[in-house]
């Protein structure tokens, strides 16, 4: 649901603003809410983020953060799920994870709900792109489908059950078929 204030808003001023259930994210200057999640999406989200912290957070690579505001480019979204290299996740003074992050993901993964815009999505994901990310993932739930993006290259797409989805190098180490992905659906 795109949000048309009475004046125009700033990024500055769009950060100050409560944060809201499910989160608005700031786009070219307007303030669109991203739908609420439903099952698959939650389903997916919800066992992803370890599958992939199971494998690189102990070894010190990587984490993997469930919806977190990442502002960067005149943007402010929050990926369903942003992997971030560990010697560039945001710090706080005393060493500890930040409440800001003021960069692009290192893998940007999207699940798609009802009725979203995977145009929007999309664009998202570019977007990470441009700015840094290495690779992003949208994930259809309803079509168990994966499309795969990656800086200057064609995009791929995943429905076979046996194929092994391409994972960041840093990630070598998950390893993980369509069939795998959408079994946290049963």
């Amino acid at each position: 649901m795109v949000q048309t204030p009475s004046k125009p808003i700033t990024l500055e001023e769009f950060l100050k603003l409560p944060e809201t259930k499910p989160a608005n994210e700031y786009i070219d200057g307007q303030i669109i809410q991203k739908p609420m999640p439903q099952g698959k999406h939650s389903a997916i989200q919800g066992e992803f983020v370890p599958a992939i912290n199971g494998v690189v957070k102990p070894k010190r690579i990587a984490r993997a953060f469930p919806e977190l505001r990442c502002t960067f480019g005149g943007r402010s979204t929050v990926p369903d799920i942003a992997v971030f290299i560990l010697t560039r996740i945001s710090r706080d003074e005393n060493g500890e994870i930040a409440n800001t992050f003021s960069t692009a993901p290192d893998w940007t993964i999207e699940i798609l709900s009802p009725d979203q815009s995977q145009t929007k999505v999309t664009k998202n994901i570019l977007y990470c792109l441009k700015h840094g990310t290495q690779m992003g993932w949208l994930i259809d739930p309803d079509e168990q489908t994966v499309f795969v993006y990656c800086p200057k290259q064609e995009t791929e797409v995943f429905d076979e059950p046996e194929a092994l989805l391409p994972v960041p190098s840093f990630a070598s180490e998950v390893q993980l078929t369509i069939k795998d992905l959408f079994a946290w659906l049963l």
